[in-house]
């Protein structure tokens, strides 16, 4: 347990994107992934417990280590699922990077796109700390992309969204920072806001982590590893806070349909930077106990100023027997920022001496 502070604390610098090689072929690829079907189909049968006021059980810890991409990746274009061979051999690709530490940490989707590849050797060009050892365990499935609508996995982007989504990503490295409010929220230890998605997750895309669900009569409460936050959520219908209310993470309200928690978010703060998004973002999410030790976790994102139509993700929770840990993320990240700051004031420098150097 002990190991997944560490692992925390290194995540915060790594960043999203990472370059590869022409993705290795996997075997198997003429097979259907039945063993996977097999799971799904009896996931349907099983009903949730029931807590002292009725409602569908969904308290615990739970811990999305799954290592599928946000988005489909080129070499799999066309295909939703991995047969159970190709499985197999990921992880074991898998399995060989992370026992080497001398390859970097692989946060986010970097470990599902190494082992696609088949790196020899794994180097990810935002690395600041951390090698692949210190990651925790990831588990691969047989879906090649955690969006699952639109179906060809693939984020549906406006031009202005990917831009802002781009200028997001590079507030997330710090490039060019003149001051502490250049930098994200992330960066700055304050908020990993609401969803925990991309670059809300300094982690990575996959949005890795522990939650926590706490049920109570008319609330349940969120607690998430990642900067010890939580979110309150009223069960009572309602109505959300005036548009006038802003918030990092929005506002939140939940109501039961059947056995899934849905929670309704709006009223984010106009600084908020979801995925590109920010004051207009309407987040649905679902949760749906499918099995003792796993929650189906939705959500789906609307912004029509961001993406051409709303999109959907799917994560699976797992059941965690371990209690959450504290993660020491100083708020404000001094020591972080006075690096980021000092490097940024080194640049100006050098820019001016070029500037005012005789030619």
């Amino acid at each position: 347990m002990g190991d997944r502070r560490l692992v925390s604390g290194s995540a915060l610098t790594i960043g999203i994107a990472v370059a590869l090689l022409a993705p290795a072929p996997l075997a198997g690829q003429a097979s259907a992934p039945r063993a996977e079907t097999n799971k799904q189909a009896a996931t349907k049968a099983w009903t949730p417990p029931r807590t002292a006021g009725g409602q569908p059980d969904l308290q615990g810890v739970w811990l999305n280590s799954g290592a599928t991409p946000l988005e489909r990746p080129k070499a799999l274009e066309g295909r939703q699922s991995l047969t159970d061979a190709e499985v197999t051999e990921l992880r074991q690709r898998a399995a060989r990077l992370l026992a080497d530490d001398t390859n970097d940490f692989p946060g986010g989707d970097s470990l599902f796109l190494a082992a696609l590849t088949n790196v020899a050797q794994y180097r990810n060009p935002n690395r600041t700390t951390g090698t692949a050892a210190d990651m925790i365990e990831r588990e691969f499935d047989n879906r090649t992309s955690l969006i699952v609508d639109p179906p060809d996995g693939k984020i549906p982007w406006t031009p202005a969204g990917k831009r802002r989504y781009d200028d997001g990503v590079t507030a997330g490295q710090g490039e060019g920072a003149a001051g502490p409010e250049d930098l994200t929220n992330v960066m700055r230890c304050l908020t990993y806001g609401v969803p925990r998605l991309g670059i809300n997750n300094a982690s990575g895309a996959g949005a890795m982590g522990y939650y926590q669900i706490v049920q109570a009569p008319g609330y349940v409460v969120l607690a998430y590893e990642a900067i010890h936050e939580a979110r309150i959520i009223p069960l009572d219908g309602r109505p959300h806070l005036p548009a006038s209310s802003r918030r990092w993470s929005g506002d939140s309200r939940g109501r039961w349909e059947g056995n899934t928690l849905v929670v309704e978010t709006t009223n984010f703060s106009p600084t908020a930077n979801v995925m590109g998004s920010g004051e207009l973002l309407r987040l649905v999410e679902r949760f749906t106990r499918v099995a003792p030790d796993r929650i189906d976790y939705a959500m789906t994102l609307t912004d029509p100023t961001t993406w051409t139509k709303p999109w959907t993700v799917g994560i699976r929770l797992k059941e965690s027997r371990g209690p959450i840990y504290e993660y020491a993320c100083h708020e404000g990240n001094r020591e972080v920022m006075r690096g980021i700051l000092a490097g940024a004031r080194a640049a100006d420098t050098a820019a001016k001496d070029a500037a005012t150097r005789p030619r």
